[in-house]
């Protein structure tokens, strides 16, 4: 009789690691949830550069602002998954017969290894000037800014937390600088309470706000990503 090779009725066999030598118990339950996330594992047999490009991916399905022909700005780019997405989806490469080429910039303040189709600088945008050379490079005004960057962890909940407010506000004020009339900014956010001001100043200058946890995004992470899109200009 032939064996049943569906997998169904199979039951999922997970990576079981052991603490070693000088690793902490904390860092083998990373590296455990690591090598069993279905995203990880998608990521790699894909070629994402990680599992957030899933999240940018849920997000664009839902609201649609990586259009063929739209210009995008990726801060804290590093290490390039949105970016991947990005590029396919606005046409940066011009693959799809027909459409519009997109243009995606990416923005880090490390070097970031090329990928096809984005151009990649290294730069703080939080430095002056920024927003002048980031739409030179760019040749005109943004469409989407969209950011999925993370303060470097202190261990402490709420400082994290007003750290990544705080990050995320930073950007936002570059979106309103380089953004064209009508466009997108989506940034991570934490919860945690101190995220009501930018929710406010967001809504006086976009047409509609959301607040959305896509499902890449694990259940035990207080992340969610904020969806701003009709800029006021």
């Amino acid at each position: 009789m032939a064996k049943n090779t569906s997998g169904r009725g199979q039951r999922d066999l997970k990576v079981k690691v052991k603490t070693a030598r000088g690793r902490k118990l904390s860092s083998t339950r990373w590296l455990q949830r690591q090598l069993n996330d279905p995203y990880v594992k998608r990521a790699q047999a894909e070629g994402y550069r990680g599992r957030a490009a899933f999240k940018i991916l849920e997000l664009d399905d839902k609201f649609r602002f990586l259009v063929p022909g739209a210009r995008i700005v990726d801060l804290g780019c590093a290490p390039g998954g949105w970016c991947q997405v990005a590029v396919k989806r606005v046409n940066a490469l011009g693959e799809k017969t027909g459409k519009r080429i997109g243009t995606v910039l990416g923005i880090d303040l490390q070097e970031v290894e090329p990928i096809a189709g984005a151009e990649l600088y290294q730069l703080d945008f939080l430095s002056e000037g920024a927003d002048e050379q980031i739409k030179e490079w760019l040749g005109g005004k943004a469409d989407v800014v969209m950011s999925d960057m993370a303060a470097a962890s202190s261990g402490h909940k709420q400082t994290d937390h007003l750290r990544i407010i705080s990050l995320c506000e930073a950007a936002a004020y570059l979106a309103f600088d380089i953004l064209e009339e009508g466009g997108t900014f989506v940034a991570k956010v934490l919860a945690g309470g101190a995220e009501g001001e930018l929710q406010k100043l967001l809504k006086q200058k976009f047409t509609k706000v959301a607040n959305v946890k896509p499902p890449a995004s694990r259940s035990d992470s207080s992340e969610k990503f904020v969806v701003a899109t009709g800029f006021r200009g």
